[in-house]
């Protein structure tokens, strides 16, 4: 029988995670809630499910699953009530905007022994897994510098910058995640700069709209992340990984591979508008392993202690950039 999932959060995306459960083998959406009472009616139609209040959601010993798709702020809550109720949950990132509730969070789920799979998708795009795969069994010897590349197309509205959590909490977590995936080892130190460099507006809502960060491991492996909420050719995300023999590439993915050859030159398509195009097959890979999960009692591929470390990257990150100097990274 399909494993009946509870999705919390009818917006952009919540819809993205609508469209992946539906195709994965072995699941469905059984209610839809969201505090804007259409957008969930609206998609339950679209998913053959029911509109239901969160509290009908726990109170249902059918529902064997719950993405938290909803809004930043409810997620350690949510997390709570899933622990508090024996509910395997896949949680959007982040845990939390603030350090200390994330990991209150995350220990209710580690007290509790519910599976709970964190949103970090880019750990599932088949470039980058791959790149991760092949650093693992050492393919370019020792690792021993990592760079990862993440900039928009255009900055979000100031409205959201306001409510996001900064640069370092909203962009850049996805970065600090795929880091420490791919570094494997414990980040010792942290160094932040950041500019407003592409809207003001950014800057008067006290963000920062372009950033680099040097992550230092206790091994000495270095990792630089480099964020712009600008990059006029598209959504641009590669990463390198430099070892003792050799050398790993991720770059962007394009709609075909077609590459033109004349006078003008040789030109090459711009890269996938924006996250949803680049990261589709992510999104859906990220959903099987979380089902996959709930199968076989297996650990899924994030989860919410790996959250708790990216959050403590970016607050060390925050604390550089006000500060200055380097900071030093704490145990989990």
């Amino acid at each position: 029988m399909a494993k009946q999932i509870a999705l919390i959060g009818a917006g952009r995306i919540g819809k993205v995670h609508a469209i992946a459960i539906d195709s994965v083998a072995g699941a469905q959406i059984k209610y839809v809630c969201d505090v804007h009472e259409p957008s969930a009616a609206a998609l339950a139609t679209q998913c053959n499910a029911e509109v239901t209040d969160v509290s009908q959601v726990f109170e249902d010993d059918s529902v064997d699953a719950v993405v938290i798709a909803s809004a930043t702020d409810t997620h350690a809550p949510l997390l709570k009530q899933c622990a508090e109720h024996g509910k395997a949950v896949f949680c959007e990132k982040p845990l939390d905007l603030d350090l200390a509730s994330a990991r209150a969070a995350a220990a209710a789920i580690e007290d509790s022994g519910v599976l709970c799979a964190l949103g970090f998708n880019r750990r599932f795009d088949p470039q980058f897994s791959r790149l991760q795969r092949r650093v693992a069994r050492g393919d370019i010897g020792e690792l021993e510098t990592l760079i990862i590349i993440s900039r928009d197309p255009a900055p979000p509205p100031v409205d959201y910058i306001k409510v996001s959590g900064g640069l370092f909490r909203d962009m850049m977590i996805h970065d600090f995640d795929l880091a420490q995936w791919i570094l494997n080892e414990p980040v010792e130190s942290v160094f932040a700069a950041g500019s407003n460099l592409v809207d003001a507006e950014i800057g008067q809502a006290g963000d920062i709209d372009t950033a680099c960060v040097t992550l230092k491991t206790v091994t000495g492996k270095i990792a630089m992340i480099t964020n712009s909420r600008r990059a006029v050719y598209g959504y641009d995300q590669r990463i390198e990984a430099f070892g003792s023999k050799g050398m790993l590439q991720a770059l962007n993915n394009t709609e075909t591979n077609l590459v033109f050859s004349g006078e003008p030159g040789i030109i090459s398509e711009t890269p996938l508008h924006f996250f949803l195009e680049r990261y589709q097959d992510a999104y859906r890979l990220e959903l099987e392993d979380f089902v996959a999960a709930l199968e076989s009692g297996n650990q899924p591929l994030a989860n919410h202690n790996d959250g708790v470390l990216s959050l403590q990257l970016a607050e060390a990150a925050v604390a550089s950039l006000q500060s200055g100097a380097t900071e030093t990274v704490t145990s989990f």
